[in-house]
């Protein structure tokens, strides 16, 4: 049946209507659908508010509020957290990255779930507001409607506006300050449809708000004094009012984005707790002030009527701001406008109580309402909707200079601050970064060494050897080779280096330190184009290592130069250079967050995706952390990201049994797909974007690339990955019993020894033989690390722990006949230092296990060792 009426309504609108008509009647639609849950909204926190201050009356306040709070909040949480968890928060933020193409989704399932939530959180009493939700439910259903008659991609994008303007509209009766909305801070666009579609669902969500009476935020003018005036003596109050909104607003965003880091980081509950602990609080707090503030409008009504003092009305602005805080950072489902507007009257009526008492030319509820522009403006960095929002609620065109005066004012003062609104900060906060506005006029005079460099940077070992330095140059295109030490950038090989070696004669056991140009010229990935081009002339060299800090983070030739140069004379709009586009999500799903951290799982084999699964699942319930699974589909540089179509069905059976076990064990389990040109940068990028604390990845455990420890993509990984890394090598053996663990005392020792409890939690009854390796000749070998470790696995694991010092002049070759002599099922190998790293992957270890397939080999690199292995 859904199928015939796609089929139908296509066929009718190709037929009947041209496509801005069809265009109007979709917005039309759209309107009415979110008036109409925009008052389902506002007669359901009505009908359950008022029964909950007739219940306050009936019993002792201090019981009731509290109780009530607690069991709205809990019901709502349980219902985000169950049903759909993307409508935890305002929404405001998410219908902005929905509308700058960010992969999220925005179905009915949500819109449904936020009515519901929005409506038991907002009756239970917090002082949150309904603008949000309606906003996210009109952009929701819009997008429910588009899903219903497919459209193309940018028309869905306005339609998604329109809903959510509709949804403003309904929530202020403004259609007007809808409209701008949209445009001014959602999508950014004044192209004649989407100004009509928002328009009309605007104006329609509103006539439907109004006919049926909503309560909508009418700032109740029949309680306050009509007269308002303005004078020019008033001017300098009027700029203090917006300095002061200018500084709220930053403080606001900035408690917000703290009130939620620490939610995340402290309180360890679930999401219906949490919220229930917010209802509880609360109630409490409102239950001890009189009881005109029991109700959410109470403060506004106070300050309308004028007859508080200021030291009730600033009282109640700091507990409302604290209050604000709290309860949105449990996740609760409603706006932050509505309140910002509550805090900017409070703070217009003590200026205009200071006016009063100087002057004595207007009203202290003539301030108050100016006062709610201001920091509505100081807070979502909107100046003119922020102007055309209280006016429409006030209808008094005396507002109008004021009003503009403080929020340009206020705009002024906060961005000078803090650039960025409260949504931008909010998407950030969870780890999305909208695509910043750059000048189309004059792109090549924007372009730094990160958009020009290569990223993934061949190298060279400064302890290689002469043989092994000319085997890389010979089975690589590339004449530039980047030497490390430790990590760190301490010289180049080039061409040159070896022919001029070559006129002069070799030494007998030459090394790369030996041959290469020490202390290169480098430069900074912020640096522009143009200083690249001024240190390769002046210098006179072919190529620049880029370097942040001390990590190579690139490379720089002058055919990168030339291909970029090329590609915008002959205008190609991805000049930049495809190295330099980032991965995108294209698929995603999330979980509710713990907030101690997250693992990331990359899963690309599905033989060995089942295994790593299991030791993530195994080191989350230990650590109490997320699991992130990861998989990436990698398109040819010279593709578009945007614009090639992949299939993602491989992609989904793995992404499904991580989602599977993460329910079974009660683990959080967020999935992810990306398309990207680099496979390593993909990784890293997920890495910073999604926070991430600790990484397992699979290995295959040998690579065939000269000058490379690992692979190309492990080697880039394990360089610059800001968190603790996990390499496993997989044998076809899938049973784990018997561990060895080489130790030698460093970080990456100290991890893989505090991995050990979780990892044998996969055996049944496991046996841990922890080895130290001393040279040959030594009588007397200091075991104080082995026993250490000993002790403390001996009280962490039901198993057999032994130790053994190993006595050979050769790292690789102890550890090996240690591994046969005991009958190995993994070995952890914790890598500290170059040169062992070097003996334990290029010698013999590596290679025989990779034969006889005898042994499962986990690498660890903790997140402090950064730099410290190449």
């Amino acid at each position: 049946m859904a199928r015939m009426g796609q089929i139908y309504w296509k066929r009718l609108s190709h037929k009947l209507l041209p496509t801005k008509r069809l265009a109007m009647v979709q917005a039309c639609l759209i309107g009415l659908v979110s008036g109409l849950a925009a008052v389902l909204l506002g007669q359901g926190v009505g009908l359950l508010g008022g029964w909950r201050l007739q219940i306050s009356h009936q019993f002792p306040a201090l019981l009731a509020l509290p109780i009530i709070g607690l069991v709205g909040g809990f019901l709502a949480g349980w219902l985000v957290e169950r049903i759909a968890p993307e409508a935890a928060g305002s929404g405001m933020s998410e219908v902005k990255a929905v509308l700058a193409k960010v992969p999220m989704p925005l179905n009915l399932r949500i819109a449904v779930v936020k009515l519901v939530g929005a409506t038991l959180v907002l009756a239970s009493g917090m002082p949150l507001g309904r603008e949000g939700p309606t906003v996210q439910i009109g952009a929701a259903l819009a997008s429910q409607f588009s899903r219903w008659f497919p459209t193309s991609p940018e028309h869905r994008r306005q339609l998604i506006a329109a809903g959510a303007g509709a949804g403003l509209a309904a929530a202020f009766n403004a259609p007007i300050a809808g409209v701008l909305f949209v445009v001014e801070e959602l999508l950014q666009d004044v192209s004649d449809i989407t100004l009509g579609t928002a328009i009309l669902a605007s104006f329609i969500g509103s006539v439907v708000a109004r006919i049926c009476d909503t309560h909508s935020l009418d700032l109740n003018l029949h309680l306050a004094a009509a007269n308002t005036s303005f004078y020019v003596s008033e001017i300098p109050f009027y700029l203090l009012l917006g300095i002061l909104a200018g500084f709220g607003g930053v403080l606001f965003n900035r408690g917000v984005l703290a009130s939620l880091g620490l939610s995340r980081r402290f309180l360890k509950i679930s999401l219906p707790w949490r919220m229930g602990l917010a209802g509880l609080v609360t109630g409490l707090v409102f239950a001890c002030l009189p009881s005109l503030f029991r109700d959410n409008a109470g403060l506004r009504e106070l300050l309308l009527t004028g007859e508080a003092n200021w030291e009730l009305v600033a009282l109640v602005f700091f507990l409302q701001f604290l209050l604000i805080l709290f309860t949105y950072a449990s996740g609760a489902p409603a706006g932050l406008l509505v309140p910002t507007l509550g805090l900017g009257a409070a703070l217009g009526y003590l200026v205009g109580t200071l006016e009063h008492h100087f002057l004595a030319v207007s009203l202290a509820t003539t301030y108050a309402r100016v006062g709610m522009g201001a920091f509505f403006c100081g807070v979502a960095r909107v100046p003119i909707t922020a102007v055309i929002i209280v006016f429409e609620m006030t209808t008094d065109f005396n507002l109008v200079l004021p009003l503009m005066i403080v929020s340009v004012t206020a705009y002024l003062v906060a961005e000078a601050l803090e650039t960025g609104s409260l949504y931008d900060h909010l998407l950030e906060f969870k780890g999305i970064h909208l695509p910043k506005e750059t000048n189309p006029q004059a792109p090549w005079t924007q372009l730094t060494a990160a958009n020009v460099m290569q990223p993934s940077v061949e190298t060279l070992g400064s302890r290689m050897s002469w043989d092994e330095a000319l085997q890389a140059f010979s089975q690589s295109s590339h004449r530039h080779f980047p030497v490390l030490e430790k990590g760190k950038l301490v010289g180049i090989l080039t061409q040159q280096d070896i022919t001029n070696l070559s006129q002069t004669g070799l030494s007998e056991h030459p090394t790369v330190a030996q041959v290469m140009t020490p202390e290169p010229v480098t430069t900074s990935p912020v640096d522009t184009l143009a200083h690249v081009l001024h240190l390769l002339n002046r210098y006179k060299i072919n190529c620049l290592p880029v370097v942040q800090g001390n990590r190579l983070v690139g490379i720089i030739t002058r055919s990168d130069i030339i291909r970029v140069e090329a590609a915008y004379f002959n205008g190609s709009e991805d000049f930049v250079g495809s190295k330099a586009e980032p991965s995108r999500v294209i698929y995603h799903t999330s979980a509710p967050e713990t907030g101690q951290g997250r693992l990331l799982v990359p899963l690309s084999n599905p033989k060995t995706a089942s295994m790593l699964l299991e030791m993530a699942i195994a080191i989350a319930r230990d650590r109490h952390y997320e699991i992130e699974c990861l998989h990436i589909i990698v398109v040819p540089q010279h593709k578009i990201l945007a614009e090639t179509q992949v299939n993602i069905k491989a992609a989904m059976g793995p992404l499904r049994q991580a989602i599977r076990l993460g329910r079974t064990w009660h683990i959080p389990v967020h999935t992810q797909i990306r398309v990207a040109h680099d496979l390593s940068q993909a990784i890293l990028q997920t890495i910073q974007d999604r926070h991430i604390n600790f990484m397992l990845m699979g290995w295959k455990g040998s690579t065939a690339t000269p000058g490379r420890v690992f692979s190309r993509v492990v080697d880039t990984v394990i360089r610059q990955a800001a968190c603790d890394v996990v390499l496993v090598k997989l044998n076809k053996q899938t049973h784990l019993e018997r561990w060895l663990v080489p130790i030698a005392g460093g970080p990456n020792s100290q991890q893989a020894i505090q991995l050990l409890p979780a990892l044998t939690s996969l055996s049944k009854t496991p046996v841990v033989n922890l080895c130290q390796v001393f040279e040959a000749n030594k009588t007397e070998a200091d075991t104080t690390t082995l026993k250490k470790a000993a002790d403390f696995l001996k009280q962490r694991l039901k198993g057999l722990v032994t130790i053994d010092p190993l006595y050979a002049n050769s790292v690789s070759e102890a550890v090996l006949d240690c591994a046969k002599r005991n009958q190995s099922d993994v070995i952890i190998l914790g890598a500290s230092r170059e040169g062992m790293l070097q003996q334990v992957v290029h010698g013999n270890i590596p290679a025989t296990i990779c034969r006889n397939n005898n042994q499962t080999v986990i690498l660890v690199r903790a997140a402090s060792t950064i730099g410290e292995v190449n």
